[in-house]
């Protein structure tokens, strides 16, 4: 059984830590922490982090720097604290983006409804009313993994695609949930349709959320979210938002 958490070279381009073999809470929540706690130590050599569901990756150039003193570095902040344990880091935010649910603007609802084992009004009730957590960015740009939902949401990806599920979709599969960056085929089942957009290339921040922000999709008629796109055309601003303490 390995030892967790393990610290690995990626080529020459950085060092990745590995909090889990597997998408788990505790090792996501870790990777949130971690990678915030690798940014306040400002280290000149590191250009930049980034994290996947349970790992962070410490980008810097092991040809200009010393791997092992990196490494030595990278373990003892390891050691410094329970990481399994550590509170999410402050600075983070509660986001609420109306979501239009079924319809024909997001018609895979009852499909999904039927695979979680529930109909799709108490579908619509289970996920509107679940704050989830943004546990990675990634696949597209700005694009969030969000979770994890309860246990019966544990539904396979379909076996086919969908050829156009279009930017703002909700899609759900394996207890996550994912908002969709551009219009994109894709295996996850197209069950919420918002006006919110993740990515603004001309913004001085062009990703609107980052991992460790949360996440609620209440629930709201077709007219409202048309009145999102005409207002925020651009749909970075088509959500509300609050500071976590």
């Amino acid at each position: 059984m390995t030892d967790y958490p393990i610290i690995r070279t990626v080529g020459l381009s950085g060092l990745l830590v590995t909090f889990a073999g597997t998408m788990s809470e505790a090792a996501n929540k870790a990777s949130v922490a971690f990678r915030a706690a690798v940014d306040a130590e400002d280290w000149p050599e590191v250009s930049e982090t980034a994290m996947s569901l349970v790992s962070v990756f410490v980008i810097t150039d092991l040809v200009a720097h010393d791997a092992d003193r990196m490494i030595k570095r990278l373990e003892t902040l390891l050691a410094s604290r329970d990481w399994l344990a550590a509170p999410l880091p402050e600075g983070r935010t509660l986001w609420h983006i109306p979501t239009v649910y079924g319809t024909d603007l997001a018609p895979q609802l009852e499909e999904a409804a039927a695979a979680a084992g529930v109909d799709p009004d108490e579908a619509i009730r289970q996920i509107s009313s679940t704050r989830v957590r943004v546990l990675t960015i990634g696949f597209a740009p700005g694009q969030p993994y969000l979770g994890e939902l309860a246990e019966n949401w544990n539904i396979p990806r379909q076996k086919d695609l969908s050829l156009n599920v279009p930017a703002g979709a909700l899609v759900v599969a394996i207890r996550q949930l994912v908002i969709f960056t551009n219009t994109t085929p894709t295996g996850w089942r197209h069950i919420g349709q918002t006006a919110f957009r993740t990515f603004d290339m001309s913004g001085t921040e062009p990703f609107a959320l980052s991992p460790g922000d949360e996440i609620v999709f209440p629930a709201v008629p077709r007219a409202e979210l048309e009145a999102l796109r005409g207002k925020y055309p651009d749909g970075f601003g088509a959500a509300e938002r609050e500071a976590l303490a």
